[in-house]
């Protein structure tokens, strides 16, 4: 357990004897979405006021911080903080989403590309850049989020969005898949980042994998999986599906 402010945050394998005023990390698992997390919560810690500090699509894992009654209240403090992730783009394929949920509208030739060209095209995404959100994100356009638009088949004028990159690392290339680190300001969409950073090699890219790792000071590697916050709360032990 740490304490932010007036809060207490706890990691595996701490836990609170009340659920007043939490804030728990949680390591969500791939294809929930936040949310599923969040109505999980609810039934086991029996608190209908619970929120998260920061989306993460369904594809994605890891650290999600969940603030849990009277916690809910620091919200913006842990929204504002850095986050950190890992990921992997896929060079060459371009999709509507800017990851794999959807499917490939375009295909390139990356084979001519060189690590060089990776480093070089890199930097230009490193201190504050301007993002568009992709076409599926819940960004709101005229009253409506942009996925609803983009389900119809419409495009719509996306705003844009100033944020900050403190650290964008290759740590990995096999194949068409790149892998990389990232250390960003909050409102940052890593996807926008793959698909711009494949505009800028000249070849497309798409997101495959992400997973936060850190939130500010908070780690991934203390935060508590669904399973184990099944088994020390749940006292049925039932199976957790979202």
């Amino acid at each position: 357990m740490s304490t932010s402010s007036d809060v207490a945050v706890y990691g595996y394998p701490d836990l609170p004897d009340a659920f007043e005023r939490v804030v728990l990390l949680v390591d969500k698992p791939r294809d929930w979405t936040s949310f599923d997390v969040v109505r999980t919560l609810r039934r086991l810690v029996s608190v209908r006021k619970i929120g998260h500090a920061g989306t993460l699509d369904p594809m994605a894992t890891g650290l999600l911080i969940c603030l849990i009654g009277r916690a809910t209240k620091r919200m913006e403090a842990f929204m504002g903080l850095p986050k950190e992730y890992e990921g992997t783009l896929r060079l060459g394929e371009v999709t509507p989403s800017y990851d794999a949920e959807t499917g490939v509208a375009e295909r390139r030739g990356w084979q001519h590309l060189t690590q060089a060209d990776l480093e070089a095209a890199r930097h230009a995404f490193i201190g504050a850049i301007t993002q568009q959100p992709p076409l599926y994100s819940a960004v709101k356009v005229g009253g409506e989020r942009l996925y609803k638009k983009a389900r119809r088949g419409e495009d719509a004028e996306r705003p844009l969005r100033a944020v900050r990159v403190a650290t964008f690392t290759v740590t990995g290339w096999a194949g068409a898949d790149v892998s990389f680190r990232v250390v960003c300001s909050k409102g940052t969409y890593i996807r926008s980042l793959a698909h711009d950073f494949g505009q800028a090699l000249g070849v497309g890219a798409h997101l495959v994998a992400l997973r936060r790792m850190a939130i500010g000071p908070y780690q991934v590697d203390h935060a508590w999986t669904i399973e184990q916050l099944v088994a020390a709360l749940d006292p049925r032990r039932s199976n957790v599906s979202s």
